[in-house]
């Protein structure tokens, strides 16, 4: 109510300032416009100061403007040749920055027909934002026909449902929806990679690559290239956002320079949800992109979600969470990358003797740290002898290696101490703990960081020794992870603030180093 009444003020005194000159609003006595308007007696003395205030503001901003638009142009805000239209301009310049300040911001609202974004939508239009719902399309239904339904057109009736619905905080008016088709560019940004990635044997990400690719890259540029114009564009993903003054060693110096010294960068935090967390899929997004996105989820937990759908009365309420890629509906992943690259058997080898132990159909059936499913490959004999874990491919020969002694020392440096590629950091730049003196560029300091090795509620902890330009650097966990697989993705976090700093990527010189160390070791048994 509070800040209601504020907005009603200051459209008010907008009113008032229209087509007034900007001398006569110099003159104006900042304390005597709450009489002229009928409101000194039903206000406090604290709105009548708030209205002496804006009263200042719009005076003081009219003066900045003049003094820097024109040299010809007088303390009273007539021009020194008698033409007025110069301060006339910066008069109306005034008054629409006091519209603009009770106009509702405006936000494109990523809705996929599940309850964590329509709840998102809700919480939108409660906090006075002016609502768009925009559904993707980004479901590879002609490609994937053959091995099941894609629910596209399922999730597009719920949305529109949600949206109709969405009138009884909304004015009477449900919120407008819009359909996107994004398949080409989701093929060309996300499916490729995913394919790419996974035919070199590596463990490739499409979740991430979907929203700084897709969600927050090509939808982006979407509205951009249709004329639209939106303050923010939002999503139901759990994680939180802060603006954050950055010190100015965080930033170059032309950077510095050109905010005045003052310089607000986005910050990504973990959400207070450790399960459903989704920080892990957002390490990719750049301050560009962070700067123009809400997560009205940021502070709930699932639980309360779903307590708000109950509440909003929604009519997906009850509707399950969906599972695995955003793109595969109920295909499953297995059979998507069969539909792409088929299969490419190789052996299976026991990673202790180079004994062959089995026969696999193709490297991107498999990753560093399976247990569930190996056996099916491998011979009854050698079954027999599990359990059996992933341990490492050798792309170059269709390799895939395994063991039945994953959880001994064996394997404890390769499951702790690995290589990261591609690090980038959402700021801009490497923390100052991780960077050296200034001015010596490739000396960098051993950093102590939380991590994700994936999507998930565990973190873990270990350091980061950036080197060379900073693209690259080795990590050592403080303790053996489950697989650590060339083409997962690492997410740093401070500790103890649950800041998600950047990321990199885990490096194939992982799979290198093991199979060096291999290769020694089999030669020198044999």
């Amino acid at each position: 109510s509070d800040a209601m009444l504020s907005r009603g003020i200051l459209a008010l005194v907008s009113d008032m300032f229209r087509g007034v000159t900007a001398e006569d609003i110099l003159n104006l006595e900042p304390d005597h416009l709450a009489t002229a308007m009928g409101l000194r007696s039903v206000l406090s003395r604290g709105r009548n100061d708030g209205v002496a205030s804006m009263v200042r503001v719009v005076q003081s901003q009219i003066r900045r403007l003049i003094d820097g638009d024109s040299k010809d142009v007088n303390v009273d805000g007539s021009s020194v040749n008698g033409n007025t239209k110069k301060a006339e301009q910066v008069a109306k310049q005034s008054t629409d920055a006091a519209d603009q300040s009770t106009r509702k911001p405006t936000v494109a609202m990523l809705l996929s027909g599940g309850v964590d974004s329509s709840v998102a939508l809700h919480l939108l239009l409660r906090q006075n934002y002016n609502v768009t719902a925009f559904y993707l399309r980004i479901w590879l239904e002609d490609e994937l026909s053959h091995l099941g339904t894609c629910p596209w057109e399922d999730d597009l009736e719920v949305c529109q449902a949600v949206c109709e619905h969405a009138e009884d905080v909304n004015g009477g008016v449900g919120v407008t929806l819009e359909t996107v088709s994004l398949g080409k560019e989701y093929r060309e940004r996300v499916v490729r990679y995913t394919i790419e990635e996974a035919e070199r044997g590596r463990t490739p990400n499409p979740d991430i690559m979907c929203n700084s690719r897709v969600k927050f890259g090509c939808f982006l540029e979407w509205i951009e290239e249709s004329g639209m114009e939106f303050d923010y564009v939002a999503s139901g993903h759990y994680a939180r956002l802060e603006d954050g003054d950055i010190m100015c060693e965080e930033v170059n110096e032309s950077e510095y320079n050109a905010n005045g010294g003052n310089v607000k960068k986005k910050r990504l935090f973990r959400a207070p949800d450790p399960v459903k967390d989704q920080s892990y899929f957002l390490c990719a997004l750049t301050q560009k992109q962070l700067s123009k996105v809400i997560f009205p989820l940021g502070q709930y937990h699932k639980s309360e979600v779903r307590d708000l759908a109950m509440q909003f009365e929604l009519p997906n309420r009850n509707r399950p969470d969906s599972q695995g890629l955003c793109f595969l509906g109920k295909v499953k992943f297995d059979d998507f990358l069969a539909s792409y690259l088929g299969n490419r058997p190789g052996d299976v080898v026991d990673a202790s003797n180079g004994d062959i132990v089995g026969r696999h159909n193709g490297l991107w059936y498999h990753t560093v740290g399976q247990r569930k499913g190996i056996g099916k490959v491998m011979t009854p004999l050698a079954t027999a002898r599990g359990p059996w874990y992933v341990v490492a491919k050798d792309q170059s020969r269709d390799v895939v290696y395994v063991s039945n002694r994953y959880d001994e020392e064996d394997f404890a440096r390769a499951r702790s101490e690995f290589e990261v590629e591609d690090v980038r950091w959402i700021s801009g730049r490497a923390p100052l703990e991780a960077r050296g003196p200034i001015g010596e560029e490739g000396d960098w300091n051993e950093v102590r960081l939380e991590m994700k090795i994936r999507h998930g509620p565990k973190i873990v902890e270990g350091t980061l020794l950036l080197k060379g330009d900073g693209s690259s650097g080795n990590i050592r966990l403080d303790k053996k992870d489950g697989g650590l697989a060339p083409g997962q993705y690492v997410v740093f976090y401070h500790p103890g603030t649950e800041e998600c700093l950047g990321a990199g990527v885990i490096s194939e010189k992982h799979w290198a180093n093991f199979l060096q160390n291999y290769n020694e070791l089999i030669g020198s048994s044999s």
